[in-house]
């Protein structure tokens, strides 16, 4: 049952940071939102992976997140009491800008014919 562990501290941080993301944090002029988490078996990191609108902000909000690194993770230990608390990385998730590109491609070839 050991192996669960790793997948029941994900759905907890994505589901408490997702709630401090809406109420602590301010994007300007972006929306950020977690589409995964993935905490490594051992509990030693936790794998924020967020995408961005519009996508262009994607570096600027990582910026943010990477200064907020050490009290977000000070605050998620606080709330969720894990021990070990894995260690936030965040990582920028392109998969909703990779889709868009490809359907812009997809239009334009249709429009060709």
């Amino acid at each position: 049952m050991k192996f669960f562990r790793p997948q029941r501290v994900s759905n907890l941080i994505r589901e408490e940071l997702g709630k401090m993301f809406e109420r602590d944090l301010e994007f300007p002029e972006a929306l950020v939102t977690i589409t995964d988490v993935d905490v490594n078996t051992k509990l030693e990191a936790a794998i924020i992976n967020f995408s961005v609108l519009p996508s262009e902000k994607s570096e600027r909000v990582l910026e943010i997140l990477n200064k907020l690194k050490r009290d977000l993770q000070f605050k998620m230990n606080r709330k969720l009491n894990i021990r070990p608390m894995p260690e936030l990385v965040f990582k920028i998730d392109y998969g909703l800008r990779n889709a868009a590109l490809i359907e812009k491609a997809l239009l334009k070839d249709k429009d060709r014919e």
